[in-house]
């Protein structure tokens, strides 16, 4: 899987989890704290932030409720 199909998944979930209200980038990257250019560059492919993969094989290693549990935690940090 590339760093690109990780980006359109989750922008595709949050959009599905939103009644398939889309999403621009520009809101996106502003709920992220990034810029716009940052997230249309990882979500095209342009850029590949090394970080995202490592975390995502991480979470794969986790059972289902083990990875709700980290992504909570990780929200309440970013609180």
């Amino acid at each position: 899987m590339q760093i690109d199909d990780l980006f359109n998944i989750l922008h595709n979930s949050l959009e599905a989890q939103n009644n398939g209200k889309k999403i621009s980038l520009k809101d996106m990257a502003l709920s992220l704290g990034i810029s716009m250019r940052t997230y249309q560059d990882w979500k095209l492919g342009r850029a590949k932030p090394q970080a995202a993969a490592v975390v995502m094989k991480m979470l794969g290693q986790l059972e289902d409720d083990e990875i709700i549990r980290a992504v909570r935690k990780i929200n309440k940090l970013q609180e």
